[in-house]
């Protein structure tokens, strides 16, 4: 993707912990003569060898077309648009124009589908575990009968994206001027758009 240098955020703890928080990814990759796209969640695991898995449904055409060789997982986070009246500078010179904050992780690497029922189990149980920590009565995969549990096995696919490179892009208005940052700031916040206003807060200091 085209990445500025001033938009780039290459911290594998960043990288990672958007990609937990938001773990919807939009898995791209060549097949049936053209490009497969499924929206799914896929969960982070490893370190050093970054590994995501997931699953899709058996019905989607997505991994029997699969052509093999290089697949794309993109990951959204937080996004806004920036209006030029936020500016300072609007009323200094004019010179402004309308742009969109967001901050996105493009994960590469090579994708293969798996038809194992006892890694199938594990992997749902290990993305339900991970989306319901926080819930006031969590729910788990036992709480469903077996037989039953059984069945949807049986119609899904794993997923598994081995990554051979990662990228972010943070582009949070680091550039403009830090007064017109702190109007993006301002603005953000009385929309409610808190988790924009504090990412280009975070990022206030760098050029």
């Amino acid at each position: 993707m085209y990445n500025p240098a001033h938009f780039v955020e290459s911290r594998p703890e960043v990288l990672r912990a958007l990609v937990e928080h938001y773990p919807l990814a939009t898995l791209v990759s060549p097949g049936g003569g053209e490009l497969r796209v499924t929206h799914l969640p896929l969960l982070y695991c490893g370190d050093e060898h970054i590994v995501l898995r997931g699953h899709m449904a058996r019905a989607n055409h997505h991994w029997r077309d699969h052509a093999g060789g290089e697949a794309l997982a993109i990951f959204h986070g937080p996004q806004h648009y920036v209006s030029p009246s936020w500016y300072p500078s609007k009323t200094e010179h004019g010179k402004v124009v309308p742009t969109w904050n967001y901050v996105t992780v493009h994960a590469r690497g090579t994708l293969q589908f798996i038809h194992d029922t006892a890694w199938l189990l594990e992997n749902v149980r290990a993305l339900t575990n991970a989306q319901e920590l926080h819930q006031p009565q969590p729910w788990s995969v036992d709480d469903a009968p077996k037989d039953y549990i059984d069945k949807l096995l049986s119609a899904i696919v794993g997923v598994e994206l081995r990554v051979a490179s990662i990228e972010g892009k943070w582009k949070v208005s680091q550039n403009r001027p830090p007064e017109d940052r702190e109007g993006v700031i301002a603005a953000l916040e009385s929309r409610g758009a808190l988790d924009m206003s504090r990412l280009v807060r975070d990022y206030l200091g760098t050029a």
